[in-house]
């Protein structure tokens, strides 16, 4: 699926992934729920930062927690389904 935003840009859901990964990052105490829940560790979350099922991990992350989807969507200028949808796209 793939979106555009008002300048035209595409909005790949690995993008959208990662750039919900580094707003997660950005709050030490979501970043560890993030590796506390999905059981990875600041390195396999490094070196997985290119990989679907981390990118989708993350989206999920966010997706069980409504809050921090919707504080996500909104600092991302997106909508909250735009993460879901990015998310599906990546196999969640």
């Amino acid at each position: 699926m793939r979106r555009a935003d008002q300048n035209g840009n595409p909005h790949e859901p690995q993008i959208i992934a990662l750039q919900a990964l580094v707003w997660v990052l950005g709050d030490d105490a979501r970043a560890c729920r993030l590796l506390a829940l999905t059981g990875l560790d600041a390195e396999q979350l490094r070196a997985g930062a290119a990989d679907d099922a981390v990118l989708g991990a993350t989206l999920g992350f966010l997706m069980a927690h409504e809050p921090d989807l919707v504080a996500c969507a909104e600092a991302l200028s997106l909508r909250p389904d735009e993460l879901t949808q990015a998310a599906r796209s990546l196999g969640q």
